[in-house]
């Protein structure tokens, strides 16, 4: 697509000011710069995470457009990139690093990365030298400190782009960027085997995707929510077994059951992450992949049975790039509601109130 064949104008919706709602606004719209790509967006998925835009939580400032779960098709290339017009590509919480990627090898599905070394000018921290990516100590974060996807177009760093295959549905395939890969990026990296018993804490956006990939995996597999009627959902999605919160102590609930060997926590609150802790079994983890704040933990229960508590820092565009494969694959499904831009701030706020199954997707 040639500039010329372009829009001068497009719409976002956009926090304008810190805690006020979304608005829809019309606004110029700006070609790519060298190492950015314009995105013609598809679909983007609303996390919970995108409040952080709203309360200004990574220092983005205002105005601000939220949206990290993007899957569009490039509209323009600046210079220095190789992305062609019409090509398929998404984009996640990693926005950008100041490292370069080359093509990875696997291990037992771990994924090992070779950097070599970039322009002079633009260095390479720590944690990219080290191929953590998505941990770089100067951060570029789609929606949060750079503008996201709640937008008929946006400007995406090419280094950080995720190849999308043509033929998959951008509204289904959207909150891969972010709560697809990782939920599969960190139940692949946990060396947990086969045959385990692995429960999800959660039936939402990340919950009820981690309950697909961890029976993909192999894993004898408990849901946990506070609704005996999400059981059949539970077990539809993969669960083998099912605990009602609303029925008693959770961990004693896993105990009947033997002892989880992983619980991994994907709700957004602190409340209950002891009687989580309590239902591990000998050398047990907690995997944390909510934002649930400060939490308490008895140390004695850790120190008596070796339990750990762990999270894991989400993935890059390579980690996308495997979790798409491996959900074609398997036949891993988003479930998604989806809504036009200009209901984004009802999709947020259904998002917020926790009235979503599976995951909101605005589909500009």
């Amino acid at each position: 697509m040639s500039s010329s064949s372009l829009p001068k104008t497009y719409k976002h919706a956009v926090f304008k000011t810190q805690g006020q709602p979304l608005t829809i606004e019309e606004v110029e719209l700006k070609l790519p710069g060298p190492g950015e790509v314009l995105v013609k967006v598809e679909a983007c998925g609303v996390c919970y995470s995108d409040m952080y835009a709203q309360h200004n939580g990574m220092g983005g400032g205002f105005p601000m457009v939220p949206g990290h779960e993007i899957i569009g098709k490039v509209a323009a290339a600046g210079d220095g990139v190789t992305w062609k017009a019409g090509e398929r590509i998404g984009a996640g919480w990693h926005g950008g690093h100041d490292g370069e990627l080359h093509t990875p090898t696997r291990t037992n599905y771990q994924t090992v990365l070779i950097l070599i070394p970039p322009p002079p000018h633009s260095g390479t921290c720590n944690a990219c030298k080290k191929g953590w990516l998505q941990m770089c100590e100067s951060p570029v974060i789609n929606g949060e400190n750079k503008q996201g996807g709640y937008s008929e177009y946006v400007l995406i760093r090419a280094e950080a782009a995720v190849r999308v295959p043509a033929h998959v549905d951008a509204a289904k395939y959207a909150p891969i960027m972010c709560a697809g890969m990782t939920a599969f990026n960190a139940l692949r990296n946990m060396g947990i085997a086969a045959g385990e018993t692995v429960a999800i804490q959660g039936l939402g956006g990340l919950g009820h995707m981690a309950i697909q990939y961890a029976n993909r995996f192999g894993y004898r597999v408990v849901a946990i929510s506070r609704d005996g009627s999400k059981e059949a959902f539970a077990r539809k999605l993969g669960a083998h077994e099912y605990v009602d919160a609303s029925k008693g102590d959770v961990g004693a609930q896993l105990q009947k059951l033997g002892g989880a060997r992983l619980v991994v926590a994907t709700a957004p609150t602190a409340d209950g992450m002891g009687s989580l802790m309590a239902g591990l079994g000998l050398l047990g983890k907690l995997l944390v992949l909510s934002v649930p704040g400060d939490i308490t933990i008895n140390t004695g229960a850790m120190l008596g049975k070796g339990l750990s508590v762990q999270s894991w820092p989400g993935g890059h565009c390579r980690d996308s790039e495997e979790t798409i494969a491996f959900t074609e694959l398997h036949g891993v499904e988003c479930i998604v509601d989806t809504y036009p831009l200009d209901k984004a701030q009802e999709a947020y706020d259904a998002m917020l109130a926790g009235k979503i199954r599976g995951r909101a997707v605005i589909t500009p």
